[in-house]
């Protein structure tokens, strides 16, 4: 729009007006964006950083049977059917001992796929943009204006200039320290927190899996968990002190460790190769149960964070997503918003199963250095029960391949 039109002090140099604005391109956004272009709905995804940067981005990489299913009913899974490594099972290792966790066996016939979730994102970004849709990379000082009405807009930095996003709803999918959250007013906002007295080392390796499958290891000195991203790179794990930095891990350091928490059963060996990125992330579990606030919704790690143990992260902003997607179809359909205000209600019941099954994993495989010498005997015992009992198997199986949308 030409001129310049002062708002709030500021001079706004483009007004833009769409249907749903969405802050943050993360596999939540996008997919939103996505799936309400299906339904006819149109939409602008506000990113702070740039393309290459997202697309390139290392986050989690195991997808659900459901995650799955949905992408390839969206149109999006013809290069993760082709690329992705379907699992049948993994692997947990503690003392001197191996348990299977065999998924065809205990789900009837579910499993995970391995496939990068950047990506994910490589695949919605080329989908959103042959479809003309609207992707602004690198804007900065965005604000949320006016949820509380039928009219809110975002304010934003583009290319050095002012704008305003006028649309019908605000969807914040900007993560854990993104602005959308935080505009929900502290005496309204219910939210909950854990923090874990531990962080995780991961480094990128230039090497083929040593394994065909995840292998989760409880030792001695530590949690390791050994992954991979594609058929030529692999993902490693290390459980390390909260207070660690990156140069306390020379690469030596790092190989020397994964070798003593992984190789703990005959005839198996860990494959090293170049070290392309590594990396310390702290463990968390948070929850904010105020998912809607007016027209300003939440979803995926704005909304929620699990620690890695479970693969959970990026499955509940997927779901997330399928609930958003029918509440907002239907309101722009039928006028519905009976399934706007269930919003939260739905989410929260798979968020806090994804909690709860995170927060297994990440006790039944951790050292937590407070723990006495009985707390590690439980430990110990649940181990040796999971690896005895069909039942407690199917338990674990279950909930780590997910449950139907």
């Amino acid at each position: 729009m030409p001129g310049v039109i002062p708002l709030n002090n500021k001079k706004i140099s483009r007004i833009v007006q769409t249907q749903v604005g969405i802050i943050g391109a993360g596999p939540a956004g996008l997919l939103l964006s996505h799936v309400l272009h299906l339904h006819g709905i149109e939409s602008v995804v506000l990113e702070k950083h740039s393309k290459d940067y997202v697309e390139s981005r290392v986050r989690a990489g195991v997808l659900e049977q459901a995650s799955v299913t949905l992408l390839s009913e969206v149109g999006l899974g013809e290069r993760l059917q082709r690329e992705g490594m379907q699992h049948h099972g993994f692997e947990i290792r503690f003392g001197n001992r191996s348990h299977r966790i065999n998924f065809d066996e205990l789900t009837d016939g579910k499993g995970i796929t391995v496939y990068g979730q950047q990506e994910v994102v490589k695949d919605i970004i080329a989908a959103r943009l042959t479809a003309g849709g609207q992707i602004s990379f690198e804007v900065d000082k965005v604000s949320i204006h006016d949820q509380l009405s039928e009219e809110p807009f975002i304010e934003y930095l583009l290319a050095g200039e002012n704008h305003k996003l006028n649309c019908d709803f605000i969807i914040g999918c900007d993560g854990f320290h993104g602005v959308s959250r935080k505009t929900i007013p502290e005496d309204v906002i219910s939210s909950f927190d854990q923090s874990y007295p531990f962080a995780w080392l991961g480094v990128l390796v230039q090497a083929a899996p040593s394994s065909e499958e995840l292998i989760y290891s409880n030792s001695a000195t530590g949690f390791a968990l050994h992954s991979m991203r594609s058929r030529t790179v692999t993902r490693n794990y290390i459980q390390c002190p909260l207070d660690d930095v990156i140069e306390d891990w020379s690469n030596d350091r790092i190989w020397q460790e994964l070798h003593t928490r992984l190789e703990t059963v005959p005839d198996w060996a860990l494959t090293e190769g170049e070290i392309l990125e590594k990396s310390i992330t702290p463990m968390r579990s948070f929850v904010c149960e105020t998912m809607r606030h007016g027209r300003l919704f939440l979803a995926g790690d704005a909304a929620h964070i699990v620690p890695p143990t479970g693969a959970k992260g990026m499955n509940l902003a997927i779901s997330d997503v399928r609930f958003l997607g029918q509440a907002l179809s239907a309101w722009y359909q039928n006028g519905s918003d009976d399934l706007l205000n269930s919003y939260s209600a739905n989410c929260l019941r798979r968020v806090w199963r994804g909690e709860r099954f995170s927060w297994y994993m990440t006790s039944l495989l951790h050292k937590f250095p407070d723990d006495n010498q009985f707390q590690r005997r439980l430990q110990q015992a649940e181990l040796y029960y999971l690896s005895d009992s069909k039942a407690a198997s199917v338990a674990l199986a279950e909930n780590y391949v997910g449950f139907n949308f």
